[in-house]
């Protein structure tokens, strides 16, 4: 792909002043490939020279070269004269924003993505309404893939290259369009996808045609990179404010209290809204009753009410559910069409790993559940969803990760200090901090917990303290297949050791979750 034809595209569709330094013309350059990462540069290939938190991409300019770059993208503030006068067959672009730019760039020389993207923002809620969204694709009779926390969830194999788990809720710019490329080839033109906060902020979505996107709520999460709860909110609102395409419809969580200056941000840009929940303008739940296996629910969907029975508990699951399928509706040319049939779907939905995931039951009909409840309100939700379903106690098994954001620990010690019965604090991923110190700070704020430190012993104890009726809640981690300890992840997974557990207890276990 020639560079000036970027060059030019680029600039009709942002308008960014770019400066092109070197001896060669763009015309004379032709890009065999992109990358954030000099690990992956090969001959002829665009270096995208960014600087970050913890290293600084303009420190690889050189190394990247070396290996066959012969463009470089990077900040407008770099003096190039000396690799310019080393190495003369190379090329310099230079702007006030790299990131973005090369976001578009990376869009730009991909070409592919699927027709239909939604993107879901907020704390809490992505994983599940993205792969709910999926599965409500897919009960009409679409091909639809989801991509986020659980990785890519697609209906054909593609690429191993675009097949890779992401180690990011939102992965990084090379590797996010490889994937959309890659589903697109197989044929997918429906894709839900999880819009992280660190994501947004780092422009890595500015490059899609992003069809609807939703806010689920917000609260204390990330202010370690954040710096305070107001960057959080402006990084999770550039969905809206920037990101979104103009043409597109915004979801919006009508009970937020983010609602109203949000609902503002998308009349500013006659972006349609669409609004749900207790308060919901077009999607308005009217009644819940919750019973031991699901909800029983009355909802008006564009005026018109529906009676179905949700088959999952929490009523923070119906409330991502309400959401998928407002971001469907959103993405269909006639939703009308498929309006009955969808609401029919809700009362199918499969639960998604690791989010309030049922692990067992033992013989005295106590249930234990897995979610990767991590931020005090998470907790908060999970906890008031069980104990609606709850006949007897509700017991807690938790801790807070390492190297992490400190100010929520205490705080989710008093969350869980008010809503469970009987709680145990544990380690959850320590990275290089110590453990105790963790646990120390959770408890200042949580008196009546047991504190266990072997994440494996809390889980067994909790589980042994179990009576009739009683709910377990092991928080933290949810999906989760190891526990960083260091700079060592150690295989271990909450629902597999639940289960042991579970075996292990006399007179156990009539059922397990699925």
């Amino acid at each position: 792909m020639n560079l000036e034809k970027i060059i030019q595209h680029l600039q009709k569709l942002t308008g960014p002043v770019i400066h092109v330094e070197g001896t060669l013309r763009p015309q004379e350059l032709s890009i065999c490939g992109v990358s954030e990462n000099s690990k992956y540069i090969q001959e002829k290939f665009l270096f995208a020279a960014l600087p970050g938190l913890s290293t600084d991409g303009r420190d690889y300019i050189e190394e990247a070269i070396q290996k066959g770059a012969h463009i470089i993208l990077t900040t407008d503030d770099f003096n190039a004269d000396k690799l310019l006068n080393k190495y003369q067959n190379i090329v310099f672009i230079k702007t006030q924003n790299p990131r973005h730019v090369f976001s578009i760039f990376s869009a730009i020389f991909h070409g592919a993505q699927p027709q239909n993207i939604v993107a879901v923002t907020g704390t809490n809620g992505k994983t599940s309404t993205v792969r709910f969204t999926q599965q409500l694709w897919e009960k009409i009779g679409l091909k639809a893939a989801s991509l986020g926390t659980l990785g890519l969830n697609a209906p054909t194999p593609v690429s191993a290259e675009s097949q890779q788990h992401p180690t990011l809720t939102t992965p990084e710019v090379t590797q996010l369009h490889h994937q959309l490329a890659g589903i697109k080839k197989t044929g997918v033109e429906y894709i839900a996808m999880e819009a992280s906060s660190h994501g947004l902020s780092q422009y890595r979505l500015d490059g899609l045609h992003i069809k609807a996107a939703a806010f689920t709520n917000l609260s204390h999460d990330h202010l370690d990179y954040h710096g305070s709860f107001e960057n959080y909110f402006q990084a999770k609102r550039r969905l809206l404010s920037e990101v979104l395409s103009v043409d597109g419809t915004a979801v919006l969580n009508a009970d937020s209290k983010y609602f109203l200056p949000l609902k503002e941000t998308c009349e500013k840009r006659k972006i349609r809204v669409i609004s749900f929940g207790f308060k919901g303008d077009d999607i308005l739940i009217k009644k819940m009753t919750p019973h031991q296996d699901g909800i029983s629910c009355t909802v008006s969907f564009f005026g018109k009410a529906h009676d179905f029975i949700f088959p999952l508990i929490g009523n923070f699951q119906l409330m991502n559910a309400l959401t998928a399928f407002a971001l469907v509706y959103a993405s269909l040319d006639d939703p009308t069409k498929y309006e009955d049939k969808l609401i029919d779907s809700l009362s199918s939905l499969k639960p998604i790993r690791g989010r309030l995931e049922k692990a067992g039951s033992l013989i005295n009909e106590a249930q234990v559940f897995v979610d990767y409840a991590h931020t005090p309100e998470a907790l908060e939700y999970a906890l008031t969803a069980l104990r609606a379903h709850c006949q007897g106690k509700l017991h807690l098994v938790f801790g807070c990760g390492g190297n992490r954001d400190h100010e929520k620990r205490p705080i989710m010690g008093k969350v869980a200090e008010k809503f469970a019965d009987k709680i145990i604090v544990t380690d959850d991923n320590p990275r290089f901090e110590d453990g105790q110190n963790i646990r120390k700070q959770i408890l200042s704020a949580c008196q009546k917990a047991l504190e266990i430190a072997d994440r494996r012993q809390a889980i067994w104890q909790g589980l042994s303290r179990l009576e009739k009726d009683d709910f377990l809640l092991i928080a933290g981690k949810g999906h989760e297949p190891g526990q960083i300890i260091g700079d060592v992840t150690y295989p271990f997974d909450d629902v597999s050791e639940a289960k042991k557990a579970i075996k292990s207890i006399a007179d156990a276990p009539i059922s397990y979750g699925e």
